[in-house]
């Protein structure tokens, strides 16, 4: 939720910080927008700027340690039945849940391949260079789309059967 309202105040170039605060407690929603208005009602000053603002909405309604269990489970993230997609929506999320240490690219390039079912796009994605994580999950996501097409094209090729005068050739042979 934080990173969104970064990623908006950005996008409205909005540089003020008492204007940033009132846009980001503008987007809260429930149980959040009593507690700012609470805060807000009684003491105006609450809220001194965007960092304070975040940090105190973090410090509520954050469980404890919640980035120490996104970066363990992103640590030890496997594909398994999932698809390619699913897998790389998941490392999306939890790399996104990580915000005051983040995980440097490298490591993220690395997770994401080691947990990877073994298969051809494991293996094309360990011939190349990645630089980022996005660029892995692409990389990756294009192979599985080219071999779910192979399978499909291979499965739905008959070979056209051949008549001879009315009866399939298959049959003239056994008789």
């Amino acid at each position: 939720m934080v990173r969104r309202v970064d990623d908006a105040i950005r996008a409205r170039r909005i540089d003020d910080g008492d204007m940033q605060v009132a846009f980001a407690q503008s987007n809260l929603a429930g149980r959040a927008k009593t507690w700012a208005l609470g805060l807000k009602l009684h003491d105006p000053y609450a809220f001194g700027s965007l960092e304070v603002f975040k940090s105190r909405l973090r410090q509520t309604f954050e469980p404890p340690r919640a980035e120490f269990r996104a970066r363990t489970e992103l640590l030890k993230l496997k594909q398994g039945k999932r698809d390619v997609h699913a897998y790389a929506q998941h490392i999306r999320h939890l790399t996104s849940c990580i915000s005051s240490n983040p995980v440097d690219e490298h490591t993220l390039v690395s997770v994401f391949m080691q947990g990877l079912a073994d298969g051809p796009v494991k293996t094309h994605l360990f011939r190349l260079e990645l630089d980022s994580l996005e660029q892995a999950i692409s990389i990756a996501e294009q192979e599985d789309f080219s071999l779910r097409q192979a399978r499909a094209s291979s499965t739905s090729y008959r070979q056209p059967r051949r008549y001879d005068n009315g009866v399939q050739s298959r049959w003239n042979s056994v008789m």
